[in-house]
Formats: structure tokens, C-alpha cells, sequence
């Protein structure tokens, strides 16, 4: 490349006043190797108001790239590239600062190109590449201790050194790779090869420079550092068994047991593709080579949206409001806008608890027995009416039937959180725990004592209600059918109140094993099933009445016959339908992870959509319990299938009956254990299946959004895995319609979804082997790109990690050969670590401005907060909206 130095011909240059916005733009090839100085200056002006047009040309054969930058007062942007690739945008981005002068830009501009023209690694390989933006970032060593800095480093030093040396065994710690002790050790060789270091401990100096070699972030010290790790004998050749041991090491600090099994093979890959002469070494240009030309995801960024990714930032940046008024109606605004719908049914529900206190409060304080009991019993029978409605109301949110029905056939959801079902029941069943309380520790601690000690004048006004004969003792209280019924109810309420909370529920409490046999899932759901008798003997209680002996007065089975009702008829509807939904099992198998897939054959007349789910009952387990599980096929399919993770005691029952009636999987076959591949009439019993529903779920509303974002963690994929699907089936649909195949079926509701966003994220590669067969179908199927498909394993470390370096390496070639990712074992390429779930929603944000997204999430907990103030944030701060729903998991 060549550099003119004659200004005239070099520089063009056009004034005009009245703007206050300078546009420079260089043109020059930046897909060759740069070399050659930079003479003479790029603008020389001291007017303020000007606008000035630069173009630097640089001759060459190839092709021109022209970068506009927009330089104002206090910054400089880049405005506009025309040719390049990936790599111009990433220098270009690079020159977008905000400098105290348009001067001294200029001058920052100068120094960065005669830094990238005058490196000497530019002649040795074609560094512009659609990979070497993402090459240039790669290698990066130990991201979190990079950032710890070398103060950190020296003073755990000082902590782990004997005799002012640090031993080798103790380098992983004083760095901050602890989880990767093994791969610190072969780091610690590789520094100390390169320094002829023979010891096995090092001075404070000597750790020092290993540091700083360490956290350079040049490309070049970062390869001569990964290079040297594999060259084991310094001899600046790397041969397949080197490349074999790094390969096994990368892959056991990720946990990538298959890739280590298969480490022989993908070595043998990387010495077919970097010594195509059979030398049988590599050396370091080799490697460099695959850094640099190794295919990158995404690297394709059209300049527009990178402006408008910045100003979308900038915008998002929290705004600060000083006046705590303001701050405080502002975040209370915020709160009532997201949360409506819940608090006016908790509004209404409070209402209607505090009404019927204070009509029962004032009814008795002007009774008789006010003046014997005083306030205690105005209290007490307050509580006892709350309790009433109260436990009519906790059986309407469990009527699953009819809530599927409300939501699905009426407009009612768009002021009524269907989803919040089972939440309200707890806040319910609170409300009944503090009913109760007010009404037993009233009479227990105050009414009956006062009655005791009432005068024969007090109490001759209560012999209508208590007999001729005043109580003689407490235990008089107790024995009688009012008394040991109460008992009795509030024995049984603590135990289901208490074996449903989740560190019971879970597990989670580390109890000795004769106390953990009564925790768990089993005893959550026999427990709760008490219910019945509680309900009989509430309404006992209710019957035989203190101070109430008039039928009509007695208003506990007005209260509870509607809803037992409509209960009851649910139990049988559910008993009845499951009764002739016995499902013949057409496949079984046990996927890595624990996780037992069932397709089953589709009962006559089921009829669902994605994202709900279904009971299901194996009498081979448990004659009585039904447990809830995602459907994981499509409407469309000719089969229902489910994905059970073996997590508790009934999960793991379940997966012992049918490992018995299953063989061991045959090569080839996915799947531990299998039942679709067995032939003959050598077939096991299979155990007997039952099912109920379909019911209603959060996740079947994607069908009201045109662009949906579907975040699943670990197994909580599986609703959203039948949601991709049913988009794929409509993809397959359509295409069928337009090449004649099919016809078009006019009345069919036309499919609302038009782009789908998949992010599936698990901490096991074995994970991917539950839904392989439907990321292949998409993949293979999907060509306009409707669904966009994003799988991360955790176990792997972010790419760019020393220790994830190989795997990204091998993972590109692997995948530009074969077209499978060697992590997944699918077509998808497999992101390593956590994503950046910011970014995930600026990416939904720019590509669907002045849209509402659906954002569908079914996993653990802990990522609710984040995902929902995400959504939050970005609906209030950009035109997209993004709507939140979570399933309950």
C-alpha cells in the first residue's frame, strides 16, 4: 500500500459556514496487510463553526473503504462505512472518543493509524479477516483475575508465600483461578518454560512478571502464551499429542467429559487442517492462522445499528432525581402501573376480610355476652367470619379446569392475573392463618378464663348458651364437640401449612433421615390432602355453636356450598377424564441430567396448546398422586410427550419403574434407556400411565405477540421447547401451502407469531441431548430465519478465557467442516458461560422498535428479578414494550 505525501493530491478539502459539525472520512483498504508511514497532517484549521470533508486515499488493487466520522465540539462518532467487513467496524469503532479538542482528536486519529499500519505482525498474516475482530479479544486470560489487578494478586503473595517464594500448588490461589487448579498448574509451566525457570516456586518478581504477561491483552502475547502451554518441550513445534493433552485438559476444566472422550479425534481435525503437508508438527503462525480465519457468530453489524445500539444506551442510563418526592410518586407510579391487576384484587380481597370483621365486631359487642367476655369474643368471632370466606375462597384458585376455561375462553385475563393462581392461594391461606389465630387465642387465653370467673350475676345471662350449670374448669371447654373439633382443624392446618413451605417442600433443610422421610414433595401432597378432613370438621365447628343455636345463624355451610361445589365437580371431572385417558406409551428414554422423556400416544379428542401442561398419574408409583409437567410436543404432533427432570422422591421412583421395563440403548441411539427400539414379543409390561388436561399456563399468551423472547433455564425449557414447535409446524405449514401440497384452510386463525428468540441456558452439555432432535429441525427447516436459536452451557468458561480458548477454536473449525457443534452435538453453535441478558434485550429492542414483545420465562427463581426489571426498563425507556410472564416453576 502506498501513501501519497503530496497534500493536494492526497486531501481534498471543502468549507461551509454555519454548521457546527465537522464529517472526516478516510478511505483506504484495511483488508490488506497496512505498512508505511503517515506523513503530514490530516486537518489544520482554527475555525470553530466550519465543516470540513477529509478523505485519506490509499491506493491499492482490492477494494476502498471510506470511514465517515462525525466530529463535534465534544465528540467524535462514526457516522457512516462504506466496504470492509467486521474488522474495519471494530478499528473504527475504536476512534470514537470524546476528546477536549478537535486538534487533539485529530492527533489520537493520526497515532492509532501509524500503530495499526506500523505493527509488524500485519506482514506476517491477513489480520482483517471476518475473524480476527473476535480473534483480537480472544485469548484473553482469566477475565475475573484481570480485573482483580496486581495489588489483589500481591497481597494473597504475601499470605500464601513460605520463605518469600510461592509454591507451585498455591499459584492457582494466589491468581484467582481456584475452580481450575489443574490448568493453573500447566499455565505456571508454560510461564516458567519461557524464563528457563526450573523451580518449583517463585519469587515476588518473578510472579510479577508472570502477571503481567498474564492480563496483556496484545494478541500476540496472549497467543505466544496459549502456544507455549501446549508446547510442552520448548521446542516451538506442537505435535498431536500435545495437541491431545491441551484438548483434554481445556475440556476437563469445562466439564466437557464427552469432548474429552472424544480429544484423539479433534486433534487429529487440527492437525489435518493446520499441516496439510504431514510434517506432523504446527507451529506458531499455524495457530495464529486458525485464531484469525476461524468463522465468527454475529460479526456482520451494519453501522446503523451500532449507532443506534449507542444511543439506546445512552438513553437506558439510569437518570438520577434528587428531589426524594418526586423519586418517591415516580417509583410509586411505576409500582402500580406494573402491578395493577394484583392490587385491586388484593385491595378487594382486604376489603371484603375488613368488612366482614368489623359486621361481626359491632354485631356482638351488642350482645349480652359483650359484658361477660368484653372484647375477646367481638374479636374472636371477627376472625371466625373471616376465616369462613376465607376458606370458600382458597378452593376457587385451584379449580384448574375452571380457570383454564376463564382464561382461555373469556376476556377476563386482561383484568384478572390467572397466572398469580397459586400465589393468591398462599396470600389466602395467610389470610385463614390469621383468622384462626385471632379466633382460638381469643377464646382460649381470654374468653374462656373470663367466663370462668364470671359472678352468678355475669353469668346468669349465659345459661341460655352454656347450660344451667356454669363450667366448672377448663377442660370442660376442650372435651366438647366445639372445642376439640377447633383443636383438632388447627393441629392439621400447621402440618399442610408447615410441610408446604419450600425448605420442606424442597428438601432444603438438612434434617436427620427419620425426619427427612416426613419432608419432601410426597409428604407436601398427602399432607395437603387433610383438607378434607379440615373441611368436615369446619363445618362440625360451624354447626355446633356457643352462642349461636338458630339454624339460619349459622352461616359456615353458606359460605363453603358454592365452592365445594364447584370443587367437588372438578375432582370428578378430573377423575372421570383420566378414568379413560390411559395413554399407550410409544417411547421412553433417560437422558443424561436425569431426565426421563415419554411420548405417549394422543387420547381421542385432546386438544392443547404449547406452553400448557398436563397430571400425570402412574398407579405403579402411587395409586393417588398426580404431579404437573410441561408439554413438550406440538399441537400439531401425532404424539404428547413430556420431559420429567428426576428431582424428588416420586420423579425418582417413576425412572426405577421404567428403567426395569427398558433396555440399555443400542450405539447410536440417544438416550440411556429406551423403549421405541425393542421388537417382538420380548416386550416388558410397560408400566400404566394417566393423564389430565390440558390446563392453562402462562406461557400459551406467546400466541397473542408477533415477536416473542423464550428464556428457559435448565428444564424449564420445556414448555417453550413445545412453543418453538408449533412455530416450526406453521413454518412447515406455510411452506406446504405455497408449493401446492396442502390447501389453505381459510377458517384457521392466522399465526400470530412472526419472529421467536430462544435462549436456552444449562449448566451440562448432556442438557442439549433432551431437545436435540428439534434444534436440528429448526435448524434445517427455518430458512427465512423465524427462530432464532441462543443455547449456553455454564460449565464452560465466557469465550475468550485461556481456558475456554481451544474449545472456541475447535468448536469453529469443527462446526465449518461438519456444520455440528461439538458441544451440543447439534447444528446450533453453543455460547459459552452466561449471557449478558442486557444486551439480549437491546437486540430485541433494535430489531423490533414500536413492537410488543412477549418475554416467556420458565426456570429457577433467582433470574425472575433480573428478567422482569429488564423488561421493565427497556418498555418505559425505549418504544418497544416487552411484557413479562412467568411460569410458575
Amino acid at each position: 500500500m502506498e501513501i501519497h505525501e503530496n497534500q493536494h493530491e492526497s486531501w481534498s478539502e471543502t468549507e461551509s459556514t454555519g454548521s457546527r459539525s465537522k464529517q472526516v472520512g478516510f478511505s483506504g483498504p484495511l483488508s490488506g496487510p497496512l505498512s508505511g508511514p503517515l506523513s503530514g497532517p490530516l486537518v489544520s484549521s482554527n475555525k470553530r463553526n466550519s465543516s470540513k470533508n477529509k478523505s485519506a486515499r490509499f491506493k491499492d488493487d482490492e477494494e476502498m473503504v471510506e470511514i465517515t466520522l462525525d466530529v463535534r465540539d465534544d465528540a467524535v462518532s462514526v457516522q457512516n462505512i462504506r466496504g470492509g467487513d467486521s474488522e474495519t467496524a471494530f478499528l473504527a469503532s475504536r476512534l470514537e472518543m470524546r476528546p477536549s479538542s478537535f486538534s487533539d482528536r485529530l492527533r489520537q486519529v493520526s497515532r492509532e493509524l501509524k500503530r495499526m499500519t506500523s505493527n509488524k505482525a500485519f506482514d506476517r498474516v491477513d489480520r482483517s479477516k471476518s475473524g480476527a475482530a473476535r480473534a483480537l479479544r480472544g485469548l484473553k486470560f482469566m477475565t475475573k483475575a484481570g480485573t482483580e489487578g496486581w495489588s489483589q494478586v500481591e497481597k494473597r503473595f504475601d499470605e500464601l508465600a513460605i520463605d518469600a517464594k510461592l509454591p507451585k500448588t498455591r499459584f492457582s490461589q494466589c491468581i484467582g483461578m481456584t475452580e481450575s487448579k489443574e490448568f493453573a498448574g500447566e499455565l505456571f509451566d508454560a510461564l516458567a518454560r519461557r524464563r528457563g525457570i526450573t523451580s518449583a516456586s517463585i519469587t515476588k518478581d518473578q510472579l510479577r512478571e508472570f502477571w503481567e504477561q498474564i492480563t496483556d491483552q496484545s494478541f500476540d502475547s496472549r497467543l505466544q502464551t496459549f502456544f507455549d502451554m501446549v508446547d510442552k518441550d520448548a521446542d516451538g513445534r506442537i505435535n498431536e499429542e500435545e495437541v491431545k493433552e491441551i484438548i483434554t485438559l481445556s475440556a476437563s476444566a469445562n466439564k466437557l467429559s464427552k469432548l474429552k472422550d472424544r480429544a484423539e479425534e479433534y486433534a487429529a481435525l487440527i492437525m489435518e487442517e493446520l499441516d496439510p503437508d504431514n510434517l506432523g508438527y504446527i507451529e506458531l503462525y499455524n495457530l495464529e492462522m486458525l485464531l484469525l480465519q476461524a468463522p465468527a457468530q454475529s460479526t456482520n453489524i451494519t453501522t446503523d445499528s451500532r449507532i443506534l445500539s449507542q444511543m439506546l444506551s445512552q438513553k437506558l442510563v439510569p437518570t438520577k432525581e434528587y428531589n426524594p418526592i418526586k423519586r418517591g410518586f415516580r417509583a410509586l407510579a411505576y409500582f402500580v402501573q406494573d402491578n395493577w391487576k394484583r392490587l385491586w384484587v388484593i385491595a378487594l380481597w382486604l376489603s371484603i376480610c375488613a368488612g366482614l370483621f368489623t359486621w361481626k365486631f359491632i354485631q356482638y359487642k351488642h350482645r349480652a355476652v359483650f359484658h361477660v367476655m368484653g372484647y375477646c369474643v367481638t374479636v374472636a368471632k371477627g376472625g371466625a367470619e373471616t376465616t369462613k370466606f376465607n376458606m370458600a375462597l382458597i378452593l376457587l384458585p385451584v379449580c384448574r379446569n375452571t380457570i383454564t376455561w376463564l382464561r382461555s375462553r373469556t376476556k377476563l385475563g386482561a383484568i384478572i392475573p390467572f397466572d398469580d393462581n397459586i400465589n393468591f392461594h398462599k396470600v389466602v391461606a395467610f389470610g385463614i392463618a390469621i383468622g384462626v389465630g385471632l379466633h382460638a387465642i381469643s377464646h382460649l387465653t381470654c374468653d374462656f378464663p373470663r367466663l370462668l370467673h364470671a359472678t352468678d350475676v355475669e353469668y346468669k345471662p349465659m345459661k341460655q348458651f352454656f347450660g344451667d350449670e356454669r363450667p366448672n374448669n377448663y377442660w370442660w371447654f376442650v372435651k366438647g364437640t366445639e372445642g376439640w373439633t377447633g383443636v383438632v382443624m388447627v393441629v392439621l392446618m400447621a402440618i399442610a401449612f408447615i410441610l408446604a413451605q419450600p425448605w420442606f417442600r424442597r428438601n432444603r433443610l438438612k434434617l436427620p433421615k427419620p425426619l427427612k422421610k416426613l419432608t419432601g414433595f410426597n409428604a407436601f401432597w398427602y399432607s395437603h390432602h387433610l383438607f378434607v378432613i379440615v373441611y368436615v370438621l369446619f363445618i362440625i365447628h360451624g354447626y355446633f355453636l356457643y352462642l349461636s343455636k338458630k339454624w339460619y345463624k349459622k352461616t359456615t355451610w353458606m359460605y363453603l356450598a358454592v365452592p365445594m361445589i364447584l370443587y367437588g365437580c372438578e375432582r370428578l371431572l378430573r377423575a372421570f377424564r383420566s378414568g379413560y385417558k390411559s395413554v399407550r406409551i410409544l417411547k421412553v428414554a433417560v437422558y443424561p441430567g436425569n431426565v426421563l422423556a415419554l411420548h405417549v400416544s394422543k387420547p381421542h379428542g385432546f386438544k392443547y396448546s404449547s406452553g400448557q401442561y398436563i397430571y400425570v398419574n402412574c398407579s405403579d408409583v402411587s395409586p393417588f398422586e398426580w404431579h404437573p409437567f410441561s408439554i413438550t410436543s406440538a399441537p400439531g404432533d401425532d404424539y404428547l410427550s413430556v420431559h420429567i427432570r428426576t428431582l424428588g422422591d416420586w420423579t425418582s421412583q417413576l425412572k426405577g419403574v421404567f428403567a426395569k421395563a427398558c433396555q440399555p440403548a443400542s450405539d447410536g441411539q440417544s438416550g440411556l434407556l429406551r423403549a421405541d427400539m425393542l421388537q417382538g414379543n420380548n416386550k416388558p409390561r410397560m408400566p400404566r400411565l394417566l393423564i389430565d388436561g390440558p390446563y392453562g399456563a402462562p406461557a400459551q399468551d406467546y400466541k397473542n405477540y408477533e415477536v416473542i423472547l423464550l428464556v428457559g433455564l435448565g428444564i424449564g425449557a420445556t414448555p417453550l421447547i413445545s412453543i418453538l414447535k408449533d412455530v416450526l409446524n406453521n413454518i412447515k405449514q406455510h411452506k406446504d401451502v405455497e408449493e401446492g401440497a396442502v390447501e389453505k384452510d381459510n377458517k384457521r386463525k392466522p399465526f400470530a407469531t412472526k419472529r421467536a428468540y430462544f435462549y436456552w441456558v444449562t449448566r451440562e452439555e448432556g442438557s442439549f441431548e433432551w431437545f436435540k432432535g428439534v434444534m436440528n429441525e429448526v435448524e434445517e427447516n427455518d430458512k427465512e430465519g423465524v427462530i432464532e436459536l441462543h443455547n449456553y452451557c455454564t460449565s464452560v468458561y465466557e469465550e475468550g478465557d485461556a481456558r475456554s480458548a481451544l474449545i472456541t477454536m475447535l468448536q469453529s473449525l469443527h462446526h465449518a467442516k461438519n456444520g455440528v457443534d461439538i458441544v451440543s452435538g447439534t447444528r446450533v453453535k453453543t455460547h459459552f458461560a452466561r449471557p449478558n441478558w442486557r444486551n439480549v434485550f437491546k437486540h430485541a429492542a433494535i430489531k423490533h422498535p414500536d413492537q410488543r414483545v412477549g418475554v416467556f420465562y420458565c426456570g429457577a427463581h433467582g433470574l425472575v428479578g433480573e428478567l422482569k426489571r429488564l423488561s421493565l426498563d427497556f418498555s418505559r425507556k425505549t418504544s418497544t414494550k416487552f411484557d413479562f410472564h412467568k411460569e410458575n416453576f
